[in-house]
């Protein structure tokens, strides 16, 4: 990897301050090889100095390069991997032109390149975020030099091919190959052009906006793939999502057409190229999903729809701004799904998933402010996580309820008006909302956006011989790492046990600041449970007093609003995180009330708890007991559910994945072969491959077996799932095989590498896994240097020693990190969150020996 593949952001700035770009014309050919590809590029732009540049690429080779007409002697000498250097440009208009040789990815960067095992079709997609639109033609790689962009694309003419712009129809070339040749995009920025094609197949319809044009729409998929594609829902829920976001925004839609394609393969969610959105497949349901995961792709949907406005009409100026897309398209996203779809309960679905994801990120050491210092493309790319999204969000929601709903809409819609088409920083949002909030943000913006960490408020009640308060306050604190305090507006509620529920007898709203916040209101009140942050209004670990702890833990499943319930769900898990409260007594909360959980979504993310409580939270003398007995109380509860349920389908999935005694293989081949059954449910294709990978983990079945279930199954979705179910096989010599395949060969796509490594890590036994603690810190380096940064990441956070969490781990990585001081943050950071989550583990372990000492 050139060092010059790094582009820095002062490079960036400085070449913003003399550069600007009008229009690229990207003429490709897909026909020249199953490698390689043809990319010629025509670049029009101005420069207010007579001097040198370079233009991005990252290709095989450079064939020409054309400068204002005259061709350049000796291309290959002007490229060094990364960067094509121009001589010295004309003042005003320049004229560049760079014929090349693409390189197709497997690694979902670039221009992927999949081939269907079902019927040998070609599919190829683009994935540009942050720095890889260069790996599919020649460009100024950075949001702020913004232009159009005219695509020229050579094919098979049976393929589909799709862009940002309306797709034209073919024009034959012969020999079964055609060209489509697109209109202009609107002007975007690089990392936002796409390109998708092969036979993609799917439904179409339309959403007429609200100055009354008629937005034509696609929803595509593989040709295999496309009998399970529910265009109708996908097109339903964006038609709902434009008509919300148009009204909220007061903009109306601003691109010409929206396809959204299901790609195989993909790095991640989905990716908000205008007009042309990608989805990961998973999104394709080809068996029976939970409502949380419907849900999970409407709100994807949702924040995708978002990035038209936040994110492609109006694009951060560089990436220090990131969370002005992603915070915002999440916390937007929300919004919609609550007010416009039929998950109304969204808000409790955010509570859930998207803070626990924030709190977590934002006590590891590597946390940083939602306004992050994106030094360069390497801090990028490391920095998409839970505080640029989820924290984001969150913190917005707050700021909604600091300077009101309609004067923060109203601020957008100035926003978007001034900026529609441009690039933007913080400060030109906080001009606007500032505007029309009458409040001064600056002190706002320095202590939410500008600091790390979360802060925990922690109630101090006192109560006179009849349960009457006598006392109320809130203490704040922080990490002494971050010890920033910050002001926080929310609601502080009382539920009493009446008839069998605990419902909200007392609220009041306050603003906490400092230490300590004495709340005189509540003097004198009664409550059986009182709950800091009722609403969720505030972004802030909360803790319960030691008696609503106790009605919690006894009646849990009676507080009947979803969200309060979610809030104590959520402070209970902060609590054995930070080794406050036993992880054995979490999972016995969990299996006493998550029947009473209504919400899916909330039951997902319990369910994903109680495992983690289950394994790498359980002290090794703990674990091999801990997770029988919970496997044993999960098939109860899939036994005892209602039918064909979606609590029924969660505890029998959560089920296998805890299996482990001889009962439970028996069971699970029960379940596959049919003598053993559960009420309404039948066992669909991808709870059949769930049940292999479990009793492959057992040693129940053999690689014979899987392949048999393979042949049954033999698409893309399938073999992964058999890489995955080979890799769990519990011996030595299958776990040396994923570690040859992944760490030591470079041979599998990126799906396929994480499979494996998923795999790998499905042991029982950790003596399997514990003799590749010391291969896998001598082969960091390597990996780093010789893999795309997408595969490296996947690889060290993969292998990361850290399922059977001990000081031996902890010892090696710290003795790992202090060699490596000056290595790239990229390589170092998932090591530094892999030894941050086993030092809390370690932690909580203690905590449950501690409980069980006092215990007995």
């Amino acid at each position: 990897m050139p060092s010059s593949e790094n582009l820095t952001r002062d490079e960036a700035r400085e070449r913003a301050s003399f550069l600007a770009t009008d229009s690229y014309d990207v003429r490709l050919d897909l026909t020249t090889s199953e490698s390689t590809f043809r990319t010629e590029t025509t670049i029009r732009f101005r420069s207010s100095q007579v001097r040198e540049t370079f233009v991005d690429l990252i290709a095989e080779s450079v064939r020409e390069i054309e400068l204002n007409g005259e061709l350049l002697d000796d291309p290959a000498s002007r490229f060094d991997g990364a960067r094509v250097q121009l001589p010295a440009l004309a003042e005003g208009e320049n004229v560049v032109r760079i014929l090349a040789d693409g390189v197709y990815m497997n690694t979902g960067e670039g221009l992927h390149r999949f081939v269907d095992p079902v019927d040998d079709e070609v599919y190829l997609y683009t994935q540009f975020e942050v720095s890889d639109a260069r790996r599919m033609f020649a460009c100024f790689e950075q949001p702020d030099l913004k232009a159009t962009f005219t695509f020229t694309v050579t094919a098979p003419d049976h393929w589909r091919v799709m862009s940002n712009s309306p797709a034209p129809a073919p024009t034959p070339a012969g020999g079964g190959v055609a060209t489509w040749s697109f209109e202009p995009t609107e002007p975007i920025s690089t990392y936002l052009t796409a390109l998708i094609a092969g036979t993609y197949e799917g439904g179409k319809g339309s959403v007429t906006t609200r100055d009354g044009r008629e937005i034509p729409m696609g929803v595509y998929a593989r040709r295999s793939l496309a009998e399970h594609l529910d265009a109708r829902n996908v097109i339903d829920v964006t038609a709902a999502g434009i008509a919300f976001y148009e009204e909220a925004f007061d903009c109306d839609f601003p691109f010409r057409k929206y396809d959204q394609v299901f790609v195989p393969e993909y790095n991640m969610g989905a990716m908000e190229n205008p007009g042309a959105v990608t989805y990961v497949e998973a999104y394709v349901f080809r068996s029976e999903v939970t409502d949380a995961i419907r849900e999970r792709r409407d709100l994807t949907i949702l924040h995708e729809l978002a990035h038209m406005w936040f994110g492609d009409l109006v694009t951060m100026r560089w990436w220090d701004d990131l969370w002005l897309n992603e915070s915002f398209a999440e916390y937007a996203s929300t919004l919609a799904s609550a007010e416009a779809t039929r998950w109304r309960d969204a808000w409790t679905t955010f509570a859930s998933s998207e803070k626990a994801w924030a709190y977590s990120q934002d006590q590891l050491p590597s946390t940083h402010p939602i306004v992050a210092d994106m030094v360069d493309f390497d801090a990028v790319e490391t920095n998409f996580d839970g505080i640029t999204y989820a924290k984001g969000a969150s913190v917005l929601r707050q700021l909604v309820a600091y300077v009101g709903a309609e004067p923060f809409m109203e601020g957008l819609r100035a926003y978007f008006r001034k900026h529609a088409w441009g690039n933007t920083e913080l400060t030109d949002l906080l001009v606007e909302l500032e505007a029309t909030s009458g409040r001064d943000l600056s002190a706002w913006s320095a202590l939410w956006l500008e600091t790390a960490g979360v802060n925990t408020l922690r109630p101090v009640i006192e109560r006179d011989a009849d349960g009457a308060l006598t006392s109320f306050a809130i203490e704040q604190s922080a990490a002494a790492e971050h010890p920033t305090l910050r002001p926080h507006r929310l609601r502080v509620a009382g539920f009493t046990l009446s008839d069998g529920a605990l419902r909200r007898t007392e609220e009041v709203e306050i603003d906490v600041d400092g230490e300590r916040t004495e709340v005189p209101e509540l003097v004198g009140k009664r409550a059986d449970l009182w709950l800091l942050n009722d609403g969720d209004l505030a972004y802030a670990k909360i803790r319960l007093d030691d008696e609503s702890l106790r009605t919690a833990t006894e009646h849990l499943r009676e507080i009947a609003d979803p969200l309060s319930r979610t809030l104590v769900w959520s402070a209970a898990w902060d609590m054995v995180r930070d080794a406050e409260l036993p992880s054995r007594r979490f999972v016995e909360l969990v299996l006493a009330n998550v029947t009473g959980e209504g919400q899916s979504s909330v039951m997902r993310t319990l369910l994903g708890q109680l495992v983690a409580s289950t394994t790498r939270y359980a002290a090794p003398e703990d674990r091999a007991p801990r997770t029988s007995a919970t496997a044993d109380a999960l098939w109860a509860l899939a036994n005892e559910a209602a039918p064909g349920s979606d609590a029924q389908l969660q505890f029998v999935e959560t089920f296998a994945r805890l299996a482990v005694s001889a009962e439970h293989q028996r069971v699970l081949e029960g379940l596959l072969d049919g003598s053993v059954a559960l009420d309404g449910r039948a066992i669909d294709t991808d709870l059949r491959w769930k049940l292999v990978i479990a009793l492959a983990s057992l040693g129940a079945i053999d690689t014979a077996g899987i392949d048999a279930v393979l042949a049954d199954d033999d698409t893309q979705s399938g073999r992964t799932r058999a890489l995955t179910a080979k890799a769990a096989l519990p011996t030595a010599e299958a776990k040396a095989e994923a570690w040859k395949r992944t760490v030591e060969q470079d041979v599998l796509a990126n799906e396929s590498v994480s499979a494996v490594a998923q795999g790998f890590a499905r042991v029982h036994d950790d003596a399997l896994v514990q003799v590749y603690v010391e291969p896998y810190f001598e082969a960091l380096d390597q990996v780093w240097d010789s893999r795309s940064s997408e595969i490296a990441t996947r690889l060290i956070e993969g292998y990361f020693p850290g399922d059977f969490p001990s000081q031996e781990v902890v010892d090696r990585a710290d003795a790992w990190l202090a060699s490596h001081a000056d290595s790239p943050l990229g390589l170092r950071r998932p090591v530094i969150e892999g030894r941050d989550a086993v030092a809390r583990a370690l932690r909580v372990h203690d905590a449950d020996r501690a409980d069980r000492a006092d215990r007995a």
